[in-house]
């Protein structure tokens, strides 16, 4: 077998391989004989059909085939001569097919980038720093409450925190515009789900009365059409109605999974969630200042098998999400192409980290890993059980581990510097996702 590659570019690579006639001939010969015992021909008895006729039958589909598998081994056993890794499976193109003469063919694949990481002492860092407060605690027990509340209706002036059923249509210069209007529209004061100032302008409204009001789209509003426009809004609140908030009792601690005899016990098991939202949410926010900084540094060619690759796991995420109604190739791949490109380069610049540094696994920190989760459910020592009995669920662990070493040594190297904030902005920064 002969090889030849030539580099295409960055990581694509031509490579042609060349397989002797004999090869070739030897395992179509091999393949027609085992043919030949089995095939069923009219005029001729099981095993008994000549070669000849067999040849003439099945010779080119044989060909063919053979010719498939000996391109796919060749290719195979061309990739450990030359020590290559593939991102991906290649394009093979046959060049010659004659019989009788050498076959040679090319693959046209993409190979690992080579990656040569940045200066990480250049990456800056902020790390947040926040503490839980009686209160946040407060706060989060109220959307609790909210959550499960029943509503009222109220004949009053309204307020903050109440919901309103409106009909609204809006214009700007006089005409009206894409999604300036809808129909017994239930809004809750103060959610901000509104551009600015179309919540503040109807407080106080009661049920019946109609409102004209004028508000102003943000500079960074999303539809780049009415950004900084002036509009108004015509409304009409049909009906007002105030949240009953359940009592803090043992009923109501038991619909969020939390035994608790008293409301002091309910609270300090809020605070012991708020507490691990928080620390994820700060881990979260490293991460993703992190990859930024890997990224800002450091140049990678991304393989397009390996984005497509990553796109199309992004296109079943979406549907799962959505019920999985549609067929996840439906779904354009322009929409996760950003995303994706993302995803393969932090992946491809982690891999680097370990590689260049010589990371391992650290067995204490997956075991810390599985307490902290297994923290969570109420048999803690089933939970444990359960990811030291299975190989897969446990890499999967040791998978996340090494990240946040690969993480923990980048910040070591990096700028970092101390922020302190409010619980919810610290939570708000944990949940962006880039």
């Amino acid at each position: 077998m002969q090889v030849s590659v030539e580099t295409t570019s960055n990581i694509e690579r031509r490579m042609t391989i060349g397989v002797p006639a004999q090869e070739i001939d030897q395992a179509v010969q091999k393949r027609l004989q085992e043919t030949a015992r089995t095939v069923r021909i009219n005029g001729f008895r099981p095993g008994k059909v000549p070669m000849s006729v067999v040849k003439r039958r099945f010779g080119d589909g044989v060909r063919q085939e053979i010719v498939g598998e000996i391109m796919r081994d060749s290719y195979v056993k061309a990739l450990q001569e030359q020590d290559m890794n593939p991102a991906g499976w290649p394009k093979l193109e046959p060049k010659t097919l004659e019989e009788g003469k050498d076959f040679e063919f090319v693959a046209i694949f993409e190979v690992l980038p080579e990656i040569v990481l940045g200066d990480l002492s250049k990456i800056s860092i902020e790390k947040l720093a926040s503490e839980i407060t009686e209160k946040d605690i407060d706060t989060m027990i109220d959307n609790l409450r909210r959550q499960q509340a029943t509503m009222k209706s109220v004949k009053r002036k309204s307020k903050n925190k109440d919901v309103l059923t409106i009909d609204f249509k809006g214009s700007i210069d006089g005409e009206e515009f894409e999604g300036s209007s809808a129909e017994g529209h239930k809004l809750t004061l103060g959610s901000e789900q509104m551009i600015p100032g179309f919540e503040k302008a109807i407080v106080g409204g009661k049920a019946g009365e109609e409102l004209e009001i004028e508000v102003t789209f943000p500079e960074d509003y999303h539809n780049e059409d009415l950004k900084g426009k002036p509009a108004k809004f015509d409304i009409k609140i049909h009906e007002v109605e105030e949240p009953q908030l359940p009592e803090l009792d043992t009923e109501f601690f038991s619909k969020f999974g939390i035994e608790a005899e008293d409301e002091a016990s309910f609270r300090k098991e809020v605070q012991k969630n708020m507490e691990r939202e928080l620390k994820q949410a700060v881990s979260n926010k490293v991460k993703n200042d992190v990859v930024d900084g890997l990224l800002e540094t450091t140049d990678v060619d991304i393989p397009a098998a390996l984005s497509d690759q990553e796109i199309d796991r992004l296109r079943q995420e979406a549907v799962q999400r959505f019920g999985g109604q549609v067929d996840f190739q439906q779904l354009p791949k322009e929409i996760f192409q950003e995303q994706a490109e993302r995803r393969v380069k932090t992946g491809l610049l982690f891999q680097e980290v370990v590689k260049v540094n010589d990371l391992k696994v650290d067995p204490a920190k997956v075991d810390e890993k599985i307490q902290e989760i297994a923290s969570t459910y109420e048999q803690p020592s089933e939970v444990v059980e359960h990811f030291n009995s299975s190989p897969e669920q446990k890499s999967q662990i040791e998978s996340s581990v090494l990240e946040d070493q690969v993480v923990d040594y980048v910040l070591s190297q990096a700028k970092v510097t101390e922020k302190k904030v409010k619980y919810e902005e610290a939570i708000q920064a944990g949940q962006t996702q880039r």
